[in-house]
This record gives structure tokens, sequence and C-alpha cells, in this order.
């Protein structure tokens, strides 16, 4: 299959042999069966040593998308017969168009073995009972990510989005102790709580583990500490991957909140500066964006394929765990950057500004009506249940976000429940121009 047991904890000098076997299959495959590559190689033979990867041209999301336009369903990066295929997903679309994504019986054995590989560092385990409450509707998050939890050996709960007042009975009929889900759901959750379960405070449900993903947030010490404070349970970071490339590839342990590298075995990474698209090496104090190849996947290979996400890669030492992939944090994705008067910020470092003001809900946009560069960064927040309408609330954000980010914002403050519920991924990054 190209998986090694218990990889993620293995010397990342003895993991190479395997490595470089695996490529000089892979890379083979693709280039005898992947058009989208022969064409983009333009008759280069891919080196055989992992190392030289830059000599090869790398790949994005818009030759993907033009791909499958031009031949759908699949695109002529499909690598194999389409009756390979066992399992259709499509992508979230949150970044633009929807893709489709064929896996195999080995893509899919190996994306839900790397996947729980990522949920037991996080603390999933055989015993546990666990609610998946992401979109099982053709995403990537639902069925595949449910069959990662699986993987653990803990109880599976499908449940998906919708219904909450449901899922709340749910949660405490069954006894329900952990929860999958985006790091803005349990805001939800707490909405329909005091809706309509007055009688219920967010500790009666009995989570004890929340496994996080899909957007970002959680790296806001903040945020954290808001779920263990409102909810009794424990957050982690516990499912960040890429649609294309693997639905989990990285998550926390117990012992430190960065994402640790789980699929070494199958997969290359590299960094490259995304304006010049130069290498950049991987060590520690290196901010660049991820760039993946496939070294085991059937039916739709990738080979230096631009992931969009800005890292920044914090430790390359065993962590306390005793697992050996590098740490890092996400720092953004490239195209939710805004540029304001020269100042490149990401959503993330505006969220941890406004997760320090108790006066608000944590919830927000940045709305953006023209393009770049900008003059401020235009926000809209919301204030917490509860609160009153206090006028120094905008000016106070504004003021902690040019001490802290540097840059000039103008602040909207709504009352509660401005925002519409979001079940799904949560879009920070408004672009009212388009």
């Amino acid at each position: 299959m190209s998986l090694l047991q218990d990889a993620e904890f293995m010397d990342r000098r003895a993991l190479l042999p395997h490595q470089q076997s695996a490529w000089v299959l892979q890379s083979g495959h693709v280039a005898a069966h992947s058009r989208f590559y022969q064409t983009l190689w333009a008759g280069v033979t891919p080196p055989s040593d992992l190392r030289d990867l830059a000599d090869l041209p790398l790949s994005d999301k818009a030759q993907l998308r033009r791909a499958q336009a031009e031949h759908p369903p699949f695109g002529d990066y499909l690598a194999a017969r389409r009756d390979t295929a066992v399992r259709l997903h499509r992508t979230s679309g949150t970044t633009g168009q929807a893709m489709n994504l064929a896996l195999s019986a080995r893509d899919c054995a190996i994306t839900e073995a790397v996947g729980g590989r990522c949920h037991r560092a996080a603390g999933l385990r055989p015993g546990m009972t666990v609610v998946h409450c992401l979109n099982y509707q053709m995403w990537m998050g639902g069925l595949t990510d449910h069959m990662t939890l699986q993987a653990t050996g803990a109880l599976v709960v499908p449940f998906g989005v919708g219904s909450t007042d449901l899922l709340i009975r749910t949660i405490r009929e069954v006894g329900i102790t952990a929860i999958s889900c985006t790091p803005s759901y349990p805001a939800v959750l707490e909405r329909v709580l005091a809706g309509k379960f007055p009688e219920l405070a967010p500790p009666d449900l009995g989570l004890k583990l929340g496994l996080f993903g899909g957007e970002p947030g959680l790296d806001d010490p903040a945020l954290r500490d808001r779920l263990r404070a409102t909810w009794g349970m424990e957050p982690r970071n516990a499912n960040y991957g890429v649609s294309d490339v693997f639905s989990n590839f990285a998550a926390q342990c117990e012992h430190d909140t960065h994402l640790h590298f789980m699929a070494a075995d199958v997969l290359w990474p590299e960094l490259i500066d995304p304006e010049t698209e130069d290498p950049l090496a991987l060590e520690p104090g290196t901010e660049g964006e991820l760039v993946l190849t496939h070294l085991a996947r059937d039916c739709q290979p990738l080979v230096r394929f631009r992931t969009g996400d800005i890292i920044a890669l914090d430790h390359a030492e065993p962590c306390e765990c005793g697992r050996t992939g590098f740490r890092f944090r996400v720092v953004g994705r490239s195209d939710d950057m805004v540029v304001v008067r020269g100042l490149n910020l990401f959503p993330s470092m505006v969220a941890a500004v406004i997760c320090s003001d108790p006066r608000l809900s944590g919830d927000y946009r940045i709305v953006l009506d023209g393009p770049p560069p900008h003059d401020h960064l235009p926000l809209h927040v919301e204030r917490a249940e509860g609160s009153i309408d206090d006028p120094t609330i905008g000016p106070a954000l504004e003021a902690a976000i040019k001490r802290q980010l540097g840059a000039s914002a103008r602040v909207l403050v709504l009352p509660p429940r401005s925002f519409p519920v979001t079940e799904g991924k949560t879009r920070r990054v408004v672009r009212t121009d388009r």
C-alpha cells in the first residue's frame, strides 16, 4: 500500500529510502498516465531523487480548475481508468469553483489511515464516542473524515450539519463525550441551547474533547480558553488537510498545540516563497507556502502542488509525544491575505485581537469592496450575547488592531446574532466587488 506502520514515529533519515522508492513508482505512474503532467513537464524526465523536485514546475488549483472544465468531470490529471475510482467527493468551493475528487480503493485506505493517525494524536481512542458534525453531502470532510475518526477505534456518530436541537438531545441521550466540527460550530450550539434549552448550560452536554478543523482560529489561545471555560472541553486542532491532496494529514497532540505533519511516508512537503516561487529551507523559522507531492496516489496524483496555505515551521526536532514530523502553524491562505498599506494581514491574526475583548462574540467578517491595496481594514464584528451597546467597543478594537498589527481599521459593531448561523465553513473575508 506504500504506508508504513507507525511512520509518524520514525526517524526522518530512516524514512528517506522508503520515500525515494515510493517516488520512483509514483513518478513513473504520473509520467505514463497523467496527460496533465505530461503537458506541464513538456518531456522533462522527473528526477529520481526527491530532493531535486524543484527541477519540476509547480502546479496549482487554477490549472486543475481549467483541466476539469476542459476534461469533465475529473480533469486530464486523472491518471487511472475511471472504473478504478470507487468514491467521488467534491470540494467545498470556499475559495472558488468546486472540484470533483476521485479516489481508488487504495487512495481511500491511505487517506483514512493517515487521518486516523491525526485523530489518535489529538486524543481520540477506542471506547470513546464522537459525533461528527461536518457536511456529508459530497464534501471530503463528511464521509472521509468520518472514516478517519473510525480508524482510531472510536464509536462514531454520523450526524452531519443541521437539526442542531436534535444533536443536543442525541449528545445527552447517547452519552457522547467528543465532537468533531469546525471551531465556529460550538457558538452555534450555544445559541440553540440558549434559545431552545434554557435549562441547560454547555457543560451539561458532557463534551470533554473537541476535535476541530476546516477553519482557522484555534491557534489563538483566547479561543481555546473560551472553549474550555464555556464547555469544559479540551480543544484540539485535530484536522488539517487540503481536499485535493489529503483530507487530514496534520494535527496537534496533547503536549503541543502546533500541528504535527503525519504523512511523511506518502506525502512529500516543500516550502516556497509565494511571490517568487523560490524554494525555502524546510527548517525552523521558515515561513512560506506549503507545496505537496503525492508519493502514493492512483486516481488524481499531484506533484509540486501549491496549496495556497502559508505556514510557519516552528519545530523540527521530535515532539515529547514521540512523533517526528515537523511542527507548524497555519498563518493563513494566500488568497485570504489582505494587504493594508503594505502590511500582509490574515484573518487568523485579526481573530486573535477580536477574541481578546469579552464584549465581542468572536465572530467577524472582513468586508472588501474593492481591489488591493487597501488604506484600512474594513471589519464587521458583533457584540457578545447579553452585552450592552457600548460605544467604546469600536474605537477600542481599532486601537488594539493598530497597536498589535500595525494597521488602521474601521470597525462596524453589530448587535448579537447579526451574522448568519454557519454550520459548515465560515468565510471570514467577503469580497463584495466580485
